[in-house]
């Protein structure tokens, strides 16, 4: 009996001498801090005279600032490469802390803007991953545009032939600017009205600020000035495919990306 007591006595008297022992303790710093001020002011003693004995009272403190709901200042920081919506590499940007440690700073896409990484990557340029694009929401905004389904509306009774600006007004309609000078066109020419192209789709290609580029579908709608003579109207109709204007732009569009009705 005093056998078996002793062997369940031994390991817990080995446990208990290890959490004793405080190099066998975890320690972890933690930058908290917590400023108080006394809420009851301490009396003051006279010179050569000993500390007048405190009493409960003045053990009794306010909070004035606790750190760990403060918040955190601007992170300044320089990208190491592009980050879309930021900027390029070697630009220096400031965003807010949470952002900056997890999105930036552990990935390894920005370092600190201290002076010696200002002097470091004052012409630095990353020709492995450097992707240079002309504004930082340049790219954002091609990948936008390659998603949407532009509706071109023309004429039911009136011959036509599509211009750019047939595309630029429909870009307007949807509430995007669009200048002539940026828009392609397709090299073949889309004459109507012909039923046979309702509902039919091309691409035109957008340049933005002369760099990037995006392909964007459209959709051909034809419209009559007379109520009994228009085609009704579908709902979600980017949903569905219903062929190409061209067969050869058929790949094309098939690569691109389509949007989806919770997008919507």
């Amino acid at each position: 009996m005093i056998r078996n007591l002793s062997r369940i006595i031994q390991p817990l008297m080995q446990v208990h001498a290890n959490l004793l022992n405080p190099s066998f303790v975890l320690q972890q710093q933690l930058r908290t801090t917590f400023i108080l001020k006394r809420k009851w002011p301490v009396p003051l003693h006279k010179n050569g005279l000993s500390p007048k004995r405190l009493r409960s009272k003045h053990y009794v403190y306010e909070l004035v600032k606790d750190t760990n709901i403060e918040k955190k200042p601007d992170l300044n920081l320089i990208l190491t490469q592009y980050v879309e919506g930021l900027g390029n590499a070697g630009e220096k940007v400031t965003v807010g802390a949470t952002y900056g440690y997890n999105k930036l700073l552990l990935p390894g896409l920005a370092v600190y803007a201290s002076p010696e990484n200002i002097e470091k990557f004052k012409d630095y340029v990353n020709v492995e991953t450097q992707i240079k694009h002309s504004s930082p929401y340049a790219q954002m905004t091609a990948e936008h545009l390659s998603r949407i389904t532009l509706s071109v509306v023309m004429n039911k009774e009136n011959p036509w032939t599509l211009q750019k600006w047939h595309i630029r007004s429909s870009f307007r309609k949807c509430g995007y600017t669009v200048p002539d000078e940026a828009i392609t066109i397709p090299d073949k020419p889309v004459k109507g009205p012909d039923m046979n192209l309702e509902d039919k789709e091309f691409y035109v290609t957008i340049t933005i600020n002369n760099l990037e580029k995006a392909n964007v579908r459209c959709r051909i709608h034809h419209w009559s000035t007379e109520v009994s003579n228009r085609i009704p109207y579908v709902s979600n109709f980017w949903l569905e495919s219903t062929g190409p204007v061209f067969l050869e732009d058929a790949p094309t569009l098939d690569a691109m990306p389509r949007k989806t009705l919770k997008e919507s």
